[in-house]
């Protein structure tokens, strides 16, 4: 029997949803999410910008900048970027999971371990009798680079740390009352057995050495996240769902990607006269940033200035009159593209029932009156309006109004730059888990969405 079905394998839908997958494969963590986004944007003929030169920006001319590995803005220049505006969309590269301890090598009881801290919220028990691989950046001495220091991304890709469990009988209330996992004590990855002549934290830096493609000597640093290590995988009677790590938020990185990608090749492809001659009157942006699970408060965070010294060199490039900025941004919109609830056939008493997500159903829109989602009524009109362009199904969403309601990045990046946003995202299961899930035939019309927008 055939793993795949012939009847959805070769569809548009299946397409986006298989390329969504294989960009998750190659971004195991936010500094593989940038590399693998840059990748693709210069191959499309973006051309890398640093925040320390000076810019010189053409109408028509196709951008990228990356700030610390791990948060980029990418952008198409509007012939007029003050009176057409910025078409922003905004998503996040992190996922929650955990993060390995700076020293938390250790032996126990003849077992090297990795002590390891919880990033952002997830749901723990999803990560124990797991294959866990890990990845990360390893921070290199070299005196060619920058400060004398290189970062280098590593990756095990094969299973190389797990969080067993206990048995049940040592544990026999574990299915009534839960798997429930201590931050502090229950989070020691199992990596090896312990080599005795060698202290434990100098036999996982061999390993980091080796992975890095260095001498131990010259380790100065490293960030590193366990992740599941099973590739994504579509199941379901028509194959029409997809099981994957990190959808929340990889999935929107991709799909704003794509959609940038593809608005960027159909200008190219149009004008004929040089990329001036096709360029739309608005500048069309993404920006992917880090640290959203944690509250976006770092200096590449969505908290942070990184949009908003690009916006305002984009303004700067249109005009040299004082308030350029300040009439561009009025003119602006920002997509927060972040994934959604969806409905859960066995937990129907946790969604309001008349804005509950069904999964395939189309993208949703998200609103929330006390601000937690930045959509008003001026969002909503718009998001229908580009819905109809883009001929895609769409949904509404409202948290239940007993229950705590998370955030994005919309209202953070609307308070911070004074522009029009709207939040939107895919309805997905198991948001936050080792292993999510999600439709698979949703992923197109979230892409088609975000090019109807970047092209309003």
């Amino acid at each position: 029997m055939s793993a795949t079905n012939p009847a959805v394998s070769h569809t548009p839908a299946r397409a986006a949803a298989d390329d969504l997958r294989g960009f998750i494969q190659h971004s195991p963590t936010p500094w593989h999410a940038v590399a693998e986004a840059r990748a693709r944007l210069l191959a499309a003929g973006f051309v890398e910008l640093q925040e320390r030169d000076s810019w010189s920006l053409a109408v028509g001319g196709k951008y990228l900048l990356i700030r610390d590995d791990s948060s980029l803005i990418a952008f198409v220049l509007g012939s007029d970027s003050i009176q057409a505006g910025v078409r922003i969309i905004g998503a996040h590269t992190d996922s929650p999971g955990l993060r390995v301890k700076a020293q938390g090598a250790q032996d126990n009881g003849g077992y090297l371990r990795l002590n390891c801290e919880v990033y952002g919220s997830p749901i723990l028990a999803t990560f124990s009798d797991r294959d866990l691989a890990l990845a990360g950046r390893v921070l290199v001495r070299d005196g060619s680079g920058r400060d004398g220091v290189r970062s280098a991304l590593v990756n095990s890709e094969r299973a190389l740390v797990r969080l067993p469990n206990l048995p049940i009988h040592l544990n026999k209330n574990v299915n009534e009352d839960g798997l429930k996992l201590h931050k502090h004590r229950d989070l020691n990855l199992l990596l090896a057995s312990f080599n005795e002549a060698l202290p434990a934290r100098e036999q996982f830096s061999d390993w980091l050495a080796s992975a890095a493609g260095c001498q131990r000597a010259d380790l100065l640093g490293f960030e590193l996240l366990a992740y599941d290590a099973q590739p994504g995988s579509f199941f379901g009677r028509e194959e029409e769902f997809l099981a994957s790590r990190q959808l929340d938020n990889l999935g929107s990185c991709h799909a704003a990607l794509d959609a940038l990608l593809r608005v960027a090749k159909e200008s190219s492809s149009a004008g004929g006269a040089g990329a001036a001659a096709s360029a739309g009157a608005s500048t069309q942006v993404i920006a992917l940033f880090d640290h959203e699970e944690v509250g976006s408060s770092s200096y590449h965070g969505a908290d942070g200035d990184f949009l908003q010294q690009v916006l305002l060199r984009i303004a700067q490039s249109a005009s040299s009159a004082a308030d350029a900025s300040a009439k561009m941004l009025a003119n602006s919109w920002l997509m927060s593209a972040d994934m959604a609830h969806a409905w859960h056939p066995s937990h129907q008493d946790c969604y309001d029932g008349l804005h509950h997500l069904k999964v395939n159903a189309g993208v949703a829109l998200k609103m929330n009156s006390s601000q937690r989602y930045a959509t008003n009524a001026l969002g909503e009109a718009l998001f229908m309006q580009l819905a109809e362009r883009a001929q895609v199904p769409v949904q509404k969403y409202v948290h239940r109004a007993d229950l705590s309601c998370g955030t994005t990045i919309g209202p953070i990046s609307a308070a911070r730059l004074g522009i029009r946003t709207l939040d939107v995202g895919v309805p997905m299961w198991a948001m936050h888990s080792a292993r999510e899930s999600c439709g698979a035939r949703d992923h197109g019309h979230y892409i088609d969405l975000m090019r109807a927008f970047l092209q309003h």
